[in-house]
C-alpha cells in the first residue's frame, strides 16, 4: 500500500506545483480539474501522513520492546503498539475506499426534476413532500437550491418541479435518488379510510458546464411567454418567460422563476445543457451497465426504488433491501443514513470491481 500512496504524493506534488502556472490557471477548463484533483489527492496525502506515522511507531515500539531495557520505556511502547495496530487497519479500510476511481461527474452540481406519476392529486402532493424533502436535506448539507420551474397541483403540490442545487459533491450524494418513488398513505380527499398508492419520479441530472456540452444556438427555437403563478405584478403581463426546444433531439427546457428574461433563458439554457449531457451519460452508463450488474444504479427512471407507508411508518429502499421504521424524521430531509447505505453497497461493488489491492 505504501509503494501505491508514494505514487499518489508524487502525482499530488506535480498537482500541486501546476495549479499555479499561468498557462493553467488562463485555461479554464483545465484549472477546475487540476483543482478537483488537488483536493482529491490533498486528503490521500493526509491519509497516508497518517499510515507512514503509524508504521514507524509500530517499527519504534518494537525495537524498544526488543531490547528490553528500560521498564518504563517498554511499557510506552507496547501501549503505542496496542493503539497504531488497532487503528492501522482501519486506516487502511479508509484508503483503499478513498482510492476507487470516483466517478467525474460527481463534483458537479445537479438538476433535480420531480415529476407527479400514477395517482391523480395525491401523486402531486406527494410530488411536493418529495421536493420539501431534498430541499430540507440540502439546507441541513450547506448547500443552496434555486428554484428554475414549476407546475402547481390542482389541490397542492406540484405536477412538476425543477430545482437546481449547488455545493461539494452534489451529484455523487443525490444520484441513487434517481426514479420512481412509492407512496402508500389515507389521502386526504379519501372518505373511506382507504390505503392509495401514488408515485413521483425523481431526476437528477449533472449540471453540464459549457465546455462539456456545445450548443449550437441555431439549432433552439425560443419562444417568451408570460409566467405563471405567484410573483407580483409583472406576471401574466410581461413575456419574461424562456422555452427552449432543441430541435435535433426535441429537448425542451423553460423557466419561469425569475423576473428578468435574460436571466429566465440563461436557467433554461442551464436545464437543456444539462438534459443533453444527461443523454450521453445515459449512453456511456447502459455501456458500463452490460458490463457488471450492480444492485444500486443511478438514473434509472422507471426502476422503483423507494416506498414510503405512511401507515406503518416505514421507508423501504427496494435496491437493498434497507427498511427504515422513522418516516418523520425522513420525509423533512433526513435522509442520508439512506444515501451512506447506498454509497457504501456500491463502494463495496466497486472495491470488488477494481480489486485495488
Amino acid at each position: 500500500m505504501l509503494e501505491r500512496l508514494q505514487i499518489i504524493k508524487q502525482r499530488f506534488d506535480e498537482v500541486s506545483d501546476l495549479i499555479i502556472q499561468p498557462d493553467v490557471i488562463s485555461d479554464q477548463k483545465r484549472y477546475i480539474q487540476l483543482n478537483k484533483e488537488y483536493k482529491d489527492l490533498k486528503a490521500l496525502c493526509e491519509k497516508r501522513d497518517e499510515y507512514v506515522e503509524l508504521t514507524n511507531n509500530i517499527s519504534e515500539a518494537n525495537e524498544i520492546i526488543a531490547e528490553g531495557s528500560d521498564e518504563e520505556m517498554v511499557e510506552m511502547a507496547k501501549l503505542q503498539l496496542d493503539e497504531a495496530k488497532e487503528r492501522l487497519p482501519e486506516l487502511e479500510e479508509e484508503i483503499k475506499f478513498m482510492l476507487i476511481p470516483k466517478d467525474p461527474e460527481d463534483a458537479k452540481n445537479v438538476m433535480m426534476e420531480i415529476r407527479a406519476g400514477t395517482g391523480g392529486d395525491e401523486a402531486s402532493i406527494f410530488a411536493g413532500d418529495l421536493y420539501r424533502m431534498y430541499t430540507k436535506y440540502c439546507e441541513n448539507k450547506g448547500w443552496k437550491t434555486s428554484l428554475v420551474d414549476m407546475s402547481e397541483g390542482t389541490s397542492g403540490g406540484f405536477k412538476e418541479v425543477i430545482f437546481e442545487v449547488t455545493g461539494e459533491d452534489v451529484y455523487g450524494t443525490l444520484k441513487y435518488e434517481a426514479g420512481v418513488h412509492r407512496v402508500q398513505r389515507v389521502p386526504q380527499t379519501e372518505t373511506q379510510g382507504r390505503v392509495h398508492t401514488s408515485a413521483a419520479t425523481v431526476m437528477v441530472l449533472p449540471e453540464a458546464e459549457e465546455f462539456d456540452v456545445q450548443i449550437d444556438m441555431n439549432d433552439v427555437r425560443i419562444d417568451y411567454f408570460c409566467s405563471s403563478g405567484p410573483g407580483g405584478q409583472s406576471v401574466n403581463t410581461t413575456k419574461s418567460a424562456v422555452r427552449l426546444t432543441h430541435m435535433p433531439t426535441g429537448l425542451v427546457a423553460q423557466c419561469q422563476d425569475q423576473k428578468s428574461q435574460h436571466k429566465n433563458k440563461d436557467k433554461a439554457l442551464e436545464v437543456l445543457r444539462s438534459r443533453l449531457y444527461e443523454l450521453e451519460l445515459a449512453k456511456k452508463n447502459e455501456e458500463d451497465a452490460s458490463k457488471r450488474s450492480s444492485q444500486v444504479t443511478s438514473g434509472d427512471r422507471s426502476a422503483k426504488i423507494r416506498t414510503y407507508n405512511y401507515a406503518q411508518g416505514r421507508v423501504t429502499d427496494h435496491r437493498i433491501g434497507l427498511t427504515l421504521y422513522d418516516l418523520q424524521n425522513i420525509i423533512y430531509g433526513d435522509i442520508q443514513r439512506i444515501i451512506d447505505e447506498l454509497q457504501l453497497v456500491r463502494n463495496t461493488e466497486k472495491l470488488k470491481e477494481t480489486e485495488v489491492f
